[in-house]
């Protein structure tokens, strides 16, 4: 990538044909911005239930986290 042009979006550069490197390095940059989450949300209707079972869990996740640190 050259540096005159200005970066849009995320861009991973492959270097020496390493696609398998540069996909994982793709999917990383991909879970920290959210982009994986907000594909799901959007996917299907959730019923209110679905919701709060997965906010329960995402607490739950989160608590067990801080505890082992």
């Amino acid at each position: 990538m050259r540096k005159d042009r200005p970066k849009q979006g995320l861009t991973v550069v492959v270097r020496g044909d390493d696609i398998n490197g540069a996909m994982r390095v793709l999917k990383k940059r991909m879970q920290d911005e959210g982009i994986f989450n907000e594909m799901r949300e959007r996917k299907g209707h959730k019923t209110r239930s679905e919701k709060r079972r997965l906010e329960k869990s995402a607490g739950r996740k989160r608590w067990l986290r801080k505890l082992i640190n």
